[in-house]
């Protein structure tokens, strides 16, 4: 039976620094949750609503739906739901193009990039230390599972762009348009914060300025940071 500490943890990882502090983070669905599974991120604890006992899981926790009600972040909880330890980030190497954000901090934004990148193939996401959480409940809902194959590293965002070697593209406004480009096999895409964009010290380590074409009316003032981000990942690979 499911303890009132158990519900209580699960209630406060909704909250970055209990997500730091114990290490971990929650997930619900059975797809993503599977997918946690299936990609060898450690469970810490699995919860069922019990009337949804016909999942492949192992040994779930058995809860009620008011139980599950009260851990889950959702006003309609959809049966299942998992807590996972935080994975160490992987190295970020330059095998391929990388993505960096800089000062994204809507949870929408950040969790359909990091499914954009798994779409596109793109193994590492970069982001700066003011970055949305990528394991805040938000975040994860939007990545519908892409979380488990891309791997999102926090770091200082300038001290990263001056020691790589890749070509470091940025996204601007002003820049040059993407489609007259001569897109290299790999590098850096930076796209940044959505009301002000790549901010000032960034914009000073990007060695190409580039951007998407307008064709409509001018009084469009900008595309959505996740929007821009599909359509220079799409010409990419193109």
């Amino acid at each position: 039976m499911v303890t009132k500490n158990q519900i209580k943890l699960v209630v406060n990882l909704k909250q970055k620094k209990y997500r730091t502090q114990h290490g971990l983070f929650v997930v619900e669905g059975e797809k993503t949750v599977s997918e946690l599974l299936n990609a060898g991120l450690e469970p810490f604890g699995l919860f069922v609503d019990e009337v949804e006992k016909g999942t492949d899981f192992n040994n779930p926790e058995l809860v009620s739906s008011s139980i599950l009600k009260q851990m889950s972040s959702l006003s309609s909880p959809n049966g299942v739901l998992g807590v996972f330890h935080i994975p160490v980030p992987k190295p970020v190497d330059g095998a391929d193009w990388v993505v960096a954000l800089d000062a994204v901090r809507d949870p929408g934004n950040l969790g359909t990039i990091i499914r954009l990148c798994d779409w596109f193939g793109i193994p590492h996401l970069v982001c700066s230390q003011d970055t949305v959480d990528c394991f805040n409940p938000k975040v994860l809902q939007a990545t519908m599972g892409s979380i488990a194959r891309v791997n999102v590293a926090y770091m200082d965002l300038g001290a990263y762009l001056e020691e790589t070697a890749l070509p470091v593209y940025g996204a601007f406004m002003d820049g040059d348009s993407v489609y007259q480009q001569k897109l290299p096999s790999k590098g850096v895409l930076v796209m940044g914060n959505e009301a002000n964009g790549i901010s000032e010290a960034v914009s000073g380590l990007v060695t190409t300025r580039i951007s998407i074409p307008q064709y409509g009316k001018t009084t469009t003032e900008s595309l959505n940071v996740a929007t821009a981000t599909a359509i220079l990942l799409n010409e990419i690979r193109r």
